[in-house]
């Protein structure tokens, strides 16, 4: 990944390579301003009357991952710098919200003072949307305007995705048909393949030509809507025949799974159909030049280059582009989890209180969320560890690493290493792709320098 670089002053200047960034904090000549994201800040330089290639940032919006990927652009093509995969809490601000909604209807319905309800003298302006959708433009827009901070990034390019519902359910639909429905986008093969996840049903084959499959057979009366329809390779397609799937599927869970699949509805459709207006709208705020393109140029552009399909690499392949040079780069994860939550009491499956939490959110200088370095130096917990804290009032936290969760670790043991924003990072390396995908079986190792408790060596993010 590239490390982005800022002046004395905070300005953004042209991100550098990381060997570049371990000589110029070795050297004293800058210092770190950011652990995740990696943000150096020079001690010795200001922006000034500085050129500053083009640099643009693509976005690949999704219902529940949306991918961002940082080029540069040259006259030939485009080198990526920095590949990130923004993950959604959507639906679970859509639960607390029912959950909410619960605990109301029962305090108006016990025997407690008259509280009217307040929905009927509410309205909604012009183009809301519901706190779970407007939650994906909101932290997209967030994310585009902290990398502007870090990069001088001069022009954006997002996909204008568009779904066709209708078509989706009923592949026949024509004409009039289309008077209640939104005509545009994807076709049904496009859809299968994001819904199987580019997967046989049947052997769970991948990196192979997949067919559209008739869960019910064409010849036994099945319809060609979506919910009757799977991916299969050409083997399992032809010996399945004109076999309904519930005789062909003799492993029960297999079978349940595979139904649970084709019966799920369209709602990741549905709320990238619902947040793609809004999102265009936002970007257009920033007074960047804006570029919007369709989902199957993307798709043309990641199959005409052989570039495995990854939320970040889709990001890359966004709009017109010519050559893609260093896309065998590791993306950063980076997960909404929010800041906190108002709700001081636990409650039991009836909305009564059970419990008490926290009244201070800090403890001990440390606060759930930040990021920690913990140096145990002996018993059965005893070594590094490196991940979120979560706090409790006696001081003893528990630490969210990248593989497990380590508990009871002692503030005492605690170096404070970046405070937390309402984000978790982790960084998938390229080597999670697979080897006929990307071209290079060669692992890749990427290790971020951390402050130390006792002295200036640095520990280890993977």
């Amino acid at each position: 990944m590239a490390v982005f670089v800022l002046d004395r002053r905070g300005k953004p200047l042209m991100p550098c390579n990381e060997k570049r960034a371990r000589l110029l904090l070795a050297r004293g000549r800058a210092r770190v301003h950011r652990v995740m994201p990696l943000v150096i800040r020079l001690v010795d330089r200001q922006t000034g009357a500085c050129s500053f290639q083009p640099l643009r940032l693509k976005i690949d919006p999704g219902s529940r991952v949306t991918g961002m990927a940082l080029v540069r652009e040259t006259d030939d093509g485009i080198a990526v710098l920095n590949l990130f995969e923004l993950v959604h809490r959507g639906r679970k601000i859509s639960e607390a919200l029912t959950a909410r909604r619960g605990f109301r209807r029962r305090r108006r319905g016990a025997n407690l003072r008259y509280r009217p309800p307040r929905f009927l003298n509410r309205t909604r302006p012009s183009g809301w949307l519901a706190p779970s959708l407007m939650h994906r433009v909101h932290i997209t827009i967030a994310c585009v305007n902290r990398v502007r901070r870090w990069a001088p990034v001069t022009a954006l390019s997002s996909e204008l995705v568009r779904f066709d519902m209708q078509a989706l359910a009923n592949p026949e639909i024509s004409g009039i048909m289309y008077q209640q429905g939104t005509l545009a986008g994807y076709e049904v093969r496009e859809y299968l393949l994001g819904k199987w996840s580019h997967t046989c049903i049947y052997c769970d084959a991948t990196g192979r030509p997949l067919q559209i499959e008739h869960l019910t057979a064409k010849a036994r009366n099945g319809s060609n809507r979506i919910g009757n329809l799977g991916l299969a390779c050409g083997q399992c397609n032809q010996d399945k025949g004109a076999l309904d799937v519930r005789e062909y599927v003799k492993d029960p869970k297999r079978l349940a799974r595979i139904l649970a699949t084709a019966s799920r509805p369209l709602n990741d459709a549905a709320a990238v159909n619902a947040t793609r207006r809004a999102l265009a709208s936002a970007l257009q705020i920033t007074g960047l030049p804006l570029e919007l393109a369709s989902g199957g140029q993307t798709k043309f552009n990641r199959v005409t280059r052989n570039i495995p399909k990854t939320h970040a690499l889709d990001a890359v392949c966004v709009g017109q582009v010519n050559v893609v040079r260093g896309w065998q780069r590791p993306s950063l994860t980076i997960r909404a989890t929010g800041r906190g939550s108002y709700q001081r009491t636990r409650l039991t499956r009836y909305g009564f209180p059970r419990g008490y939490l926290m009244r201070q959110k800090q403890v001990q200088c440390f606060q759930t969320g930040d990021h920690v370095r913990a140096d145990v130096p002996c018993g059965r917990k005893a070594g590094i560890h490196i991940g979120r804290v979560a706090v409790r009032a006696t001081g003893s936290f528990n630490i969210q690493t990248a593989t497990t969760v380590v508990q009871g670790i002692s503030y005492r043991y605690c170096t404070l290493v970046q405070r937390g924003d309402g984000y978790a990072y982790s960084l998938k390396p390229r080597n999670s792709f697979r080897q006929e995908d990307a071209g290079d079986g060669h692992p890749s190792h990427v290790a971020l320098s951390l402050p130390s408790k006792n002295a200036g060596v640095a520990g280890r993010l993977s």
